[in-house]
């Protein structure tokens, strides 16, 4: 079982309201939800993401090493750039997902709560002859976002992982309620979600389960590279790249606003004419409520469901957007 995350001290500031699992330790909230995902968009503040696992890899052959088990090329992966990789199972199947930034001296990755032991467990067993060194640093450093467009001033001590979407900070733990004090104001994990569910990005144990491939999510290309060596899982990849199509495609919906629930993780999808005691499509694996679109989602469903079919995720009606191809 994963490791249980320790609750951030960010959670004592004013209006703090935990986070519910996946993201336990940190806030959901503080206290106005659409204020914070407009701020976010607007470029300022953070997001408190110290519940994140944090591996390092040290050594001379640290990048050629991952190259050989990540989908990501990262063998020439220059100082600062960022990137995100997966890990498959021999099958093609999603085991594990990180992002990663390479400082020059230290390959640095972050990944879901609670699942950095055994993601060190595997990249352990993988060490052979080769002269690296792989930690877990969750206990002394914690991840916080800054969002695109912030002119927040970095710590010297901070390593910087910057994408379109923000920068991620390797800030030292001991550090953390000072950055909060100058970076203010602090932004809840869900007003993060809902953006990253507005711009279609997948995130490990949500959009997947135990048979997703990355073809389903729309990962090719951003977290697998289609054009390097061998990696476990590799011929599913190039099979159904080259020869097919995947089983599953990733979907955005728009949700019924007259409901006051949002549908949750798991949540039956169905085609909106075959009622809610029609044949299960799908799940939904992401919703939340959005400062300008309402209530949105993310959802599963299998590649032949007709693009422009009305659906329903359980008796909440859905108005679906392409974001796989089918």
């Amino acid at each position: 079982m994963p490791r249980p995350s320790s609750a951030s001290p960010l959670l004592s500031l004013p209006g703090a309201v935990p986070a519910e699992a996946p993201d336990e330790g940190v806030a959901a909230h503080y206290g106005d939800l659409f204020r914070e995902q407009r701020a976010l968009a607007d470029g300022t503040g953070f997001v408190d993401l110290s519940h994140r696992g944090v591996i390092t890899v040290t050594g001379a052959e640290r990048l050629s090493w991952l190259h050989l088990l990540l989908t990501q090329h990262v063998s020439d992966l220059p100082p600062g750039q960022a990137t995100e990789a997966l890990i498959l199972s021999a099958h093609g199947h999603i085991e594990h997902a990180v992002s990663l930034v390479d400082d020059g001296e230290t390959t640095w990755m972050h990944t879901e709560p609670g699942n950095q032991e055994a993601l060190i467990a595997y990249l352990e067993s993988m060490k052979f002859f080769y002269r690296v060194e792989v930690a877990d640093r969750t206990d002394e450093i914690a991840v916080v976002h800054l969002p695109a467009g912030s002119i927040a001033e970095v710590p010297a001590k901070a390593v910087v992982r910057e994408t379109a979407h923000g920068r991620d900070l390797f800030l030292p733990r001991a550090d953390l309620e000072s950055f909060a004090a100058d970076h203010g104001p602090a932004i809840g994990v869900l007003a993060l979600e809902a953006l990253r569910v507005e711009a279609h990005r997948p995130r490990l144990g949500l959009e997947t389960d135990h048979r997703t491939i990355p073809h389903e999510l729309g990962w090719i290309g951003t977290a697998v590279h289609l054009q390097k060596g061998c990696y476990r899982g590799q011929e599913t990849v190039a099979r159904v790249h080259n020869l097919g199509k995947p089983p599953r495609r990733l979907v955005f919906l728009h949700l019924d606003g007259s409901e006051v629930h949002l549908p949750p993780h798991g949540t039956p999808v169905r085609l909106a004419s075959d009622g809610e005691e029609g044949r299960q499509l799908g799940f939904i694996t992401t919703s939340a409520r959005h400062h300008e679109l309402g209530p949105i989602a993310l959802a599963l469903v299998k590649r032949n469901v007709p693009v422009d079919a009305p659906l329903m995720a359980g008796s909440t009606a859905a108005a679906q957007e392409v974001v796989v191809e089918p």
